[in-house]
């Protein structure tokens, strides 16, 4: 059986990942590696049956790293540029990683 956290999120991280630090609503900071992509974007279908493109920033996150999974309204903020974001949507695979949707707040 793969260790997805030990064997492929790691080292993805280690080689794409940026310095973070997490602020859960409830509970202490802690820092982390995220490999953040700030025009992230999705295609989903409006009303009328329509693609409509979105872009906002996410970052990928090895669910390891955290005490508890990341939550709608947590926030991270960015080492490289100080910007802080607030989780919009957690989407965790079944291999241990999450794609955190984020929204811009402030920095």
């Amino acid at each position: 059986m793969i260790d997805w956290s030990k064997n492929v999120l790691a080292p993805c991280q280690d080689v794409f990942g940026e310095p973070m630090v997490f602020y859960p609503a409830k509970g202490q900071s802690f820092p982390f590696s995220g490999i953040f992509d700030n025009a992230f974007k999705e295609f989903p279908m409006s009303e009328y049956g329509t693609e409509v493109a979105t872009t906002y920033p996410a970052v990928g996150v090895n669910l390891a790293e955290f005490p508890k999974p990341p939550l709608q309204g947590d926030q991270l903020k960015r080492q490289s540029t100080g910007k802080i974001y607030v989780v919009r949507e957690p989407r965790s695979d079944s291999h241990g990683s999450a794609l955190l949707i984020l929204n811009y707040v402030r920095g």
